[in-house]
Formats: C-alpha cells, sequence, structure tokens
C-alpha cells in the first residue's frame, strides 16, 4: 500500500509540473492564459521590483537548496528516497505558479518590434526555446528528471539503476541544452517590457549560478569523465565556453 500511495504521489506532484510549465509558457508568452507577465494591475515600479524579486528568490532558493546532494542525503532520513524527487518537483512546480499568481507587472516598453515578420520570428523562436527544453530533458531520462521513475521502480521493487552519463545528441553540441531553451524562451519577445526584462535577466544570472552549482555535482559523480566533457563541449552557446 505504501508503495501505491507513492506513485499516487509521483503522478500527482508530476500533473502538478505540467500544469505550472504550461502555464508559465503562457505566462511567458503571453498567450492563452488568464495572467501574463505583462497583465495583471499595475503598482509602483519600485514595489513591483521587491515583490518580484522575491518571488525569484524563493523559487531559485528552493530549487537550488533541494537539488543539492548534501540536502538529498539528510532529507531522505525523513522522506522515502522513492518520492524525494518528486517531492522536489513539487515544491519547485508550487514555487513556479506562486511566481504567476503574484507577479507584478512594470508595462514600461523597453523595445518593440513592429516589422511583423520579425515579431512573428521572435515570438516563434520563442517557443522554440520551449521545445528545445522538453526535447531535451527527453533526451536524457525525462521520468527520471521528474520522479515517475522513481517511483514507478518502487512500486515494483525493482532497484534504480546505477547513474551513468551520457551524451545524447544535443548534448554533443551544448552542456546544458535544457538552459539554453530557457534562454531563448525568456530574451524571444517582440515586446519587451521593464517587469519582463528583469524577469528575463534575473533567472539567466540564476541560470549561470544553476549551472556553476550543478557541474560541481558533476564533477564530483563522474570525476575526469566530466572534465573532459568540458574541455570537448561548450557550455551554452556551441563551440564557445569550453573549460
Amino acid at each position: 500500500m505504501g508503495r501505491f500511495i507513492a506513485l499516487l504521489y509521483g503522478l500527482v506532484a508530476y500533473l502538478v509540473f505540467f500544469i505550472s510549465v504550461v502555464y508559465a509558457i503562457g505566462f511567458v508568452s503571453g498567450l492563452g492564459v488568464p495572467k501574463t507577465i505583462d497583465s495583471g494591475p499595475v503598482g509602483p515600479p519600485l514595489m513591483a521590483v521587491i515583490v518580484n524579486l522575491l518571488l525569484m528568490t524563493l523559487f531559485a532558493v528552493q530549487h537550488s537548496v533541494m537539488a543539492r546532494p548534501q540536502f538529498k542525503k539528510w532529507w531522505t532520513q525523513f522522506i522515502p528516497p522513492a518520492i524525494e524527487r518528486s517531492t522536489f518537483v513539487l515544491f519547485a512546480s508550487l514555487a513556479l505558479l506562486l511566481l504567476c499568481w503574484q507577479w507584478q507587472p512594470i508595462p514600461s516598453v523597453v523595445w518593440r518590434v513592429d516589422n511583423t515578420y520579425l515579431a512573428d520570428f521572435l515570438s516563434g523562436l520563442g517557443l522554440f526555446g520551449w521545445a528545445l527544453v522538453f526535447a531535451s530533458t527527453f533526451l536524457i531520462n525525462h521520468f527520471e528528471l521528474f520522479g515517475l521513475h522513481q517511483v514507478a521502480n518502487n512500486l515494483s521493487g525493482r532497484p534504480m539503476p546505477k547513474t551513468t552519463f551520457k551524451t545524447p545528441l544535443l548534448y554533443n553540441l551544448v552542456r546544458h541544452p535544457i538552459y539554453l531553451g530557457f534562454i531563448i524562451a525568456f530574451w524571444s519577445a517582440p515586446i519587451m517590457t521593464a517587469g519582463h526584462l528583469l524577469f528575463a535577466a534575473v533567472t539567466t544570472a540564476y541560470i549561470f549560478v544553476g549551472i556553476a552549482l550543478e557541474e560541481h555535482d558533476l564533477t564530483a559523480l563522474f570525476g575526469d569523465e566530466y572534465r573532459h566533457y568540458r574541455r570537448r563541449v561548450a557550455m551554452i552557446v556551441p563551440f564557445l565556453g569550453r573549460s
């Protein structure tokens, strides 16, 4: 029964993740959701900046802390290891939904692309960025990344397979195609408001902090294999940023 409950918990966490990401796509691109990055009551700009920075900080701290091996080792003293990833996914999804819900728009226009073809291209490029994010998760192991593999194996009594280092397709062009997709999605805006610019700039800065933390963990896990990979493959932009 406990294993079945863990499976249900993992499915609920994945469903919340799916809803939050679909909403976030509409939130950033301004399509198909009731509240976007540029909609809602407009208040004093300084207050909006403070609120938005607090929301992004909450997401960043939750995401970074719960993803660290040291936290996972401590956390799994209190929760079953099989649902550790699902719990991380659930908390991250709730933090993202909170950000979308409480985001304060700052509608001052920083740039506007009036050429219809170029505006459509930028909108399409943003959607391509989201597609790149999803495609990159499936190239590794989408269901393990979001906790479903763990709860399914737990239900059947099978242990999780040993973590191996692999670099399929896009991962031979850049080390972090998921983050590249996010950057493309966040910056490809035909109309860039001050609020959207704040979101894009802060999240991009956090992405590079996250990369540094993640690569530290990956180097500790895979050693020279990952060091050679860093020397061979660019970080974000193909052929640039090798280390």
